[in-house]
C-alpha cells in the first residue's frame, strides 16, 4: 500500500506542479472549457511526463554521459526541455489541450520548475 499511496502522491505533485507552470511560464497553456477536464488533463499530462522521464532519461544518461561530464551536469537543463517538449507532443497526439510552445524559454522555464515544485512538494509531503 505505500507504493501506491507514494505513486498517487508524485503524480498529485506533478499535476500542481504542472497547473503552476500553466499559470506562470509564458508559453505553457492549458486550453480547457471546465474544471473536470483541467484537472484530468493535468493528471494525464502528469503520468505522461513520468513515464517519459522513467523510459527516457536514464537512457540519455547512459549514453550521454560524456556531456553531462563536460558540461558539469548543465546539459541535463536542455535534455529535461526536450522531455518536456515531447511531453506537450505527446499530449497533442492524444488530443489533450496542453501546449507548450517552444524550447526556449518555456519548455526549459517549464521543465526547470515542475523540477523544483515536485522536489519541494515531495520533500513537503514525504511521499516515502
Amino acid at each position: 500500500m505505500g507504493f501506491l499511496k507514494g505513486l498517487l502522491i508524485r503524480l498529485a505533485t506533478t499535476a500542481l506542479a504542472f497547473w503552476l507552470a500553466t499559470l506562470l511560464i509564458p508559453g505553457i497553456t492549458l486550453e480547457s472549457s471546465s474544471a473536470t477536464e483541467t484537472v484530468t488533463t493535468l493528471i494525464l499530462v502528469a503520468a505522461i511526463f513520468g513515464v517519459v522521464n522513467a523510459v527516457l532519461q536514464p537512457i540519455i544518461k547512459t549514453v550521454g554521459c560524456g556531456f553531462y561530464l563536460l558540461t558539469l551536469g548543465l546539459i541535463a537543463l536542455v535534455v529535461n526541455g526536450l522531455l518536456f517538449l515531447l511531453t506537450s507532443w505527446i499530449a497533442d497526439q492524444a488530443g489533450l489541450p496542453f501546449e507548450v510552445d517552444g524550447f526556449w524559454p518555456a519548455a526549459v522555464l517549464g521543465a526547470l520548475f515542475v523540477s523544483i515544485v515536485t522536489w519541494v512538494l515531495g520533500a513537503i509531503l514525504d511521499r516515502d
